[in-house]
This record gives structure tokens, C-alpha cells and sequence, in this order.
């Protein structure tokens, strides 16, 4: 089969890790006979510097004529100028709203031979297994009014928070879809004690729920979720949230691997009931890192995860899926580390040999 896919490297350790990313990708693609075809771009700060804008309409053209998008990491301190109109980050923003990426994924699984890793007790951190499932287009990041002014008494800003139904319910269906297909257990995260919009949503959730009699749903404001995350964070199986709250708690959750460098993300137009392909956009969850970067030393994990997740979602490759995911197992296994993971008695490697050694467990 034929796949075109989008290939945006972006900044920092985005190339790096992009490069490994594709170099697994090849390694499937040798295996099954499948042929991908990448066309890669600019993103970020790097499309800034060649077309005055971190996401040139010739790119989001070329993205929205492929199957998938793949992309390294956005940013750095080069464009960090508070009085700029145009910031890398705008082409994350640009993307999602261009590919009307709504559903942001986040697993986040602690691997048994990282459980010392992390900066929690093994026995805590031991069989978590989760999704974060973030609605993306909406609430505070994207809310009208959006401004700041000056008045008499001093400088003033607003942001809004804003969700129609239909938002709402798409999202939520996402959720109890992938629900469905796990341990069937549904945490819904909210505000709805203080916010409007999250009595709403839980409001809304309580009547999807009819439709899935078969999924456990439960009702978690979003103070309470942080707190639980890293008390008992296996409990959970999917959470799914708003943008604002889906952002912190992600970051939060990916605490619980041990590194940034291990977890992955896709963000999707939708999910199919029947496992059929929907577009997408895949990166890892980490920044790009630039004080790292042309190093070999980035960890290329989360990036190479994030291409399991293209072949199952995107692609409808699950077996290639199934075998990344069981080639990054069997090389932590065999006690490979890099330096973000790295602990006494393992083998320190760079980004090139990770990428390496994963592609070649992919082809066995």
C-alpha cells in the first residue's frame, strides 16, 4: 500500500529525532511492502526564518493532500520576542485548525523496567496505562474576546472561555470510543462546581453516556484529577478534558514515565468506530530542546511511538503498530538507555543508535 505523509522537522532536536522517527517508519515500511512517501517542510521557527510565518499556506496545502503528518518539535529562545505578531508556535495552531485536528491523544504507559525511574515510588507509578484525550480547537486558547488594554487604573487583559454542544459532544465521543476499545472506563475531567461551560459538559457527557451502557463513566473535577494522577495513577484508563485543563494534566501525567522523551501524541479529526484510518498529525509531547540540539544525545522515543500511533490511526497498519511499540519494549529490555533515562549498570547511547536499535528490533 501507499502512504504520502507530511514530514515537518521543525527546530532544536526536531530534525534529530524526526530522522529516527522516519528511519522506523522505513523499517515497517521493508517489512510489510508498504510504500511511504514524504514530503517534507518547514514548521515553526525555521519557517519563520525562510517564509516570514511559521506555517506557510503552501505547507498546510501540502499537508491537507497527505494521509498523515509527522512532525519533530517547534521553538526556541531565537523567536522568544513578546512583542512579536508571529510565533512558532502558531503553526501548531495553524495545523489544527487547518486539518480540523480536534482530539489530542496522549498515552502515557510506564515500561516495568523504567519503574525506578521516575520520581515516584515504583509501586505507585507500577501498571499505569493511560489516554488524555484533549479537546484542541477550543475554550481559552481560541475564545472571543481575546485582548489586553490599558485604562486609568492600570493594564487589563481577558481570555475566553468558550464550548457549543457540538464541540463538546465530538470530543467526548472520542473518548468514550477509545474507551471502549481499553478497559471500558471513562474519566470525564471538568470544573463544573465554578465554570459554566463545564456544567455544561458534564451535562452533555451525562446523556452520551446512554449510548454507551457498556463504558464506566466518572465525573473528576480537575483539582481532584492532579491530585489523583500522583496518588493513584493507575486507576485511570482514559480521562477526557477540555483544552486549557488537558494541557496541564498532560504534562503532569508524563511525569509518570520518568521523561518527556518517552511519550508521544497524536492529534485527529475524529476516531472511527470500526478502526478505519482518520487523519492526523503526530509529535512528540516534548519542546524542541534547542540547548540539545545537533548533540546525538535527544531521545528519539516519544517521536518513534508517535509513529506507532500513525500506523494505527492514520495508516490502519496496526501489526506495525504492534511491532514498534514491542521493538521500544525489547530495546529498554536489553538495557539501552539515553541520558534522559539512563541509570546505573545500563548502556548510555545516543539519538542515532536508540533510532537504530529500535528499527532494527521493528524488522526481526
Amino acid at each position: 500500500m501507499k502512504f504520502e505523509i507530511a514530514l515537518l522537522p521543525g527546530d532544536g532536536i526536531g530534525p534529530e529525532v524526526a530522522a529516527e522517527g522516519v528511519k522506523v517508519l522505513k523499517a515497517v515500511c521493508r517489512k510489510y511492502g508498504h510504500e511511504f512517501v514524504f514530503h517534507e517542510d518547514h514548521i515553526g521557527g525555521i519557517a519563520i526564518d525562510n517564509y516570514g510565518e511559521a506555517l506557510a499556506k503552501k505547507t498546510l496545502a501540502m499537508c491537507r493532500r497527505c494521509h498523515a503528518v509527522l512532525l519533530g518539535a517547534v521553538g526556541g529562545p531565537k523567536w522568544d520576542n513578546s512583542e512579536s505578531d508571529v510565533r512558532p508556535e502558531d503553526g501548531l495552531l495553524g495545523l489544527r485548525k487547518g486539518l480540523k485536528l480536534f482530539a489530542n491523544l496522549r498515552p502515557v504507559k510506564v515500561f516495568p523496567m523504567l519503574e525506578d525511574h521516575t520520581n515516584l515510588k515504583p509501586e505507585v507509578v507500577r501498571g499505569v496505562d493511560l489516554i488524555v484525550v484533549r479537546e484542541l480547537t477550543g475554550g481559552l486558547y481560541f475564545g472571543r474576546p481575546k485582548k489586553r488594554w490599558k485604562t486609568e487604573k492600570g493594564r487589563r487583559a481577558v481570555d475566553s472561555m468558550v464550548y457549543t454542544e457540538q464541540e463538546i459532544e465530538r470530543i467526548l465521543r472520542v473518548g468514550f470510543e477509545i474507551a471502549r476499545g481499553r478497559r471500558r472506563k471513562l474519566a470525564s475531567v471538568d470544573k463544573q462546581n465554578v465554570l459554566m461551560t463545564s456544567r455544561l459538559w458534564r451535562e452533555i457527557a451525562i446523556e452520551m453516556s446512554r449510548e454507551y451502557p457498556d463504558v464506566e463513566l466518572e465525573h473528576h473535577l480537575v483539582d481532584a484529577c492532579t491530585m489523583r494522577l500522583i496518588q493513584r495513577p493507575s486507576q485511570y484508563d482514559v480521562l477526557v478534558t477540555e483544552n486549557t485543563f488537558g494541557d496541564i494534566i498532560t504534562d503532569e501525567a508524563s511525569m509518570l514515565a520518568g521523561s518527556m522523551g518517552m511519550l508521544p501524541s497524536a492529534s485527529l479529526s475524529g476516531i472511527s468506530a470500526d478502526g478505519g484510518r482518520v487523519p492526523g498529525m503526530y509529535e512528540p509531547i516534548h519542546g524542541s530542546a534547542p540547548g540539545r540540539a545537533n548533540q546525538n544525545i535527544a531521545n528519539p522515543i516519544a517521536q518513534i511511538l508517535s509513529v506507532a500511533m500513525m500506523l494505527r490511526y492514520s495508516l490502519g497498519l496496526p501489526q506495525g503498530a504492534d511491532d514498534v511499540e514491542r521493538a521500544v519494549s525489547a530495546v529498554l529490555e536489553q538495557g539501552y538507555r539515553t541520558y534522559d533515562i539512563m541509570a546505573a549498570g545500563k548502556t548510555k547511547v545516543g539519538t542515532k543508535e536508540m533510532g537504530d536499535r529500535i528499527a532494527g528490533e521493528v524488522a526481526k
